[in-house]
């Protein structure tokens, strides 16, 4: 599996680290039909500069963990597949159209068409983009792509369990974010218990601390909290005589955390804010600054929430209706 530690200091998403350190993997979990008709054998390209080149001027700056990857199939001419990855976390209208307006643009360059494929990771079961379709006279088209729903997998929790695939961690890592957002002390239980999970999962080094990086970043801890879970990791790792991550890992983690982590979360927030007031400003106009004002001082978590009830909004009473609801 992974050859290479994930630093938890980069600048890219852990979502995209963690694809690019186990691609082979993420296929054969969430796709193995494309798993298949790939010859592993060949290298993996990760087309980084070329999807800059690509992506849709609206979509610049947003955070999206896009991942344009050229791999070499296994049966017949030396065709190679461009495989669009999209990691969604807040549900966005104009979603299907943006893998369109990529797929078109993955053909022009490279007179190759791609296959499309995204990973779902917001809180709404119904919202499940598949398909961009458009009519004109004398004209049709109709653009499907394949996607997975990480809620679905709330209800294949034991089969998760009993995957040795690394992205069974990532999806059970998601998971807990998403069910711990108000209960904290739930969720550094949660984060012992996963961890644990890795030490007895046969991983070599390297891989327990990559998925630790992951597990870490989505379940992150109140400072409190934080260093309790991290008492009880070290009692653990010292019991099995493992300490993989609280030896000489953890100074320079710790270092580095604490210099940087209330300026990545201010970064992280506005990042948050900026999106969600672009999402509203098209859904229901024009924001007047009292309610700017409101949404300014929330937080992330608040944030996330907003993100996934605006698709509702049809007014501004709306977006205040929630605001009130909020408990600010």
């Amino acid at each position: 599996m992974g050859n290479e530690t994930l630093p938890p200091d980069e600048q890219d998403s852990p979502w995209k680290k963690v694809l690019r350190l186990y691609f082979r993997e993420a296929l054969d979990f969430f796709f193995p039909e494309i798993a298949q008709v790939v010859d592993w054998t060949k290298p993996i390209e990760f087309l980084d500069k070329e999807l800059l080149k690509l992506a849709p001027t609206a979509v610049m700056g947003k955070r999206y963990a896009d991942q344009l990857v050229k791999l070499h199939r296994n049966q017949g001419p030396d065709i190679y597949l461009l495989i669009h990855v999209e990691i969604q976390a807040v549900p966005e209208k104009g979603f299907a159209k943006r893998i369109y307006t990529y797929s078109f643009r993955i053909f022009d360059y490279f007179d190759h068409h791609a296959t499309s494929i995204a990973i779902l990771c917001d809180g709404k079961p119904h919202w499940r983009p598949s398909h961009y379709n458009v009519t004109q006279p004398g004209t049709t088209l109709n653009f499907e792509f394949s996607t997975v729903k990480l809620l679905d997998y709330r209800d294949r929790w034991a089969e998760l369990e009993r995957s040795q695939n690394p992205f069974a961690w990532v999806v059970m890592a998601h998971l807990k974010m998403q069910e711990t957002r108000r209960d904290k002390l739930s969720r550094k239980d949660w984060k012992l218990r996963l961890i644990r999970s890795l030490h007895e999962s046969g991983y070599n080094k390297t891989d327990v601390l990559n998925l630790f990086n992951f597990i870490d970043w989505i379940l992150g801890l109140p400072k409190a909290l934080e260093r309790k879970f991290w008492q009880e990791l070290q009692a653990y790792e010292e019991e099995r005589k493992v300490p993989y991550i609280t030896s000489v890992e953890r100074i320079g983690y710790d270092r580095g955390k604490i210099e940087g982590q209330m300026e990545e979360a201010q970064r992280s927030l506005e990042r948050e804010r900026s999106l969600i007031l672009r999402q509203l400003t098209r859904k229901v106009g024009a924001v007047p600054d009292h309610i700017l004002d409101r949404i300014n001082a929330l937080s992330i978590e608040h944030l996330e929430s907003l993100g996934e009830a605006l698709l509702d909004f049809e007014s501004i009473e709306d977006l205040t209706n929630w605001l009130n609801n909020q408990g600010e």
